[in-house]
């Protein structure tokens, strides 16, 4: 079965708060891109967004830019049917993150979750690093991070070493 069945499978099945990675609200993940944004204006991309409230939350607190990848069209549906009119305000991508066209000058933060845990290919986690990295090393002008905040939400910043 390949990614995209697998988690349109999960989402049609499972309500978001019986599956193990749930959590009301992200703190540490909001903590964590509070720190790294440069302000509400920053351009921010929730990887592996699914059906999180992050940004519920990261709307509420008044971040202007925000895109939402997942793999799983369900999930997506589900967070902007729950988000009402204010799902307008977010940049919705349905892609496999491994394969997705991301343009490398368009995002100041990227925040993931739980991707990697995911990711069992070596392959995966050295294109999922190469994306990373792309996007750290732009020229915008704003501080550029990618902030992961894992499935037990302990703090850490990742970086890539499989590339």
């Amino acid at each position: 079965m390949d990614a995209k069945t697998h988690w349109e499978k999960v989402y049609a099945t499972k309500a978001p708060e019986t599956v193990s990675w749930y959590r009301p609200h992200l703190e540490t993940s909001l903590a964590l891109i509070e720190r790294a944004a440069a302000g509400y204006s920053a351009f921010i991309i929730d990887v592996g967004g699914g059906e999180s409230t992050l940004v519920d939350d990261l709307l509420a607190r008044g971040h202007e830019n925000i895109a939402v990848l997942d793999v799983s069209q369900i999930a997506i549906d589900v967070t902007k049917k729950r988000l009402g009119l204010a799902a307008e305000q977010v940049q919705w991508l349905v892609a496999d993150v491994t394969r997705a066209e991301l343009s490398n000058r368009a995002y100041d933060v990227w925040h993931d979750r739980a991707v990697f845990h995911f990711l069992t290919e070596p392959d995966q986690t050295r294109s999922l690093c190469s994306k990373c990295r792309a996007v750290r090393q732009t020229r915008r002008p704003r501080y550029r991070q990618h902030v992961r905040a894992g499935g037990t939400d302990e703090m850490q910043r990742t970086r890539c070493r499989a590339v």
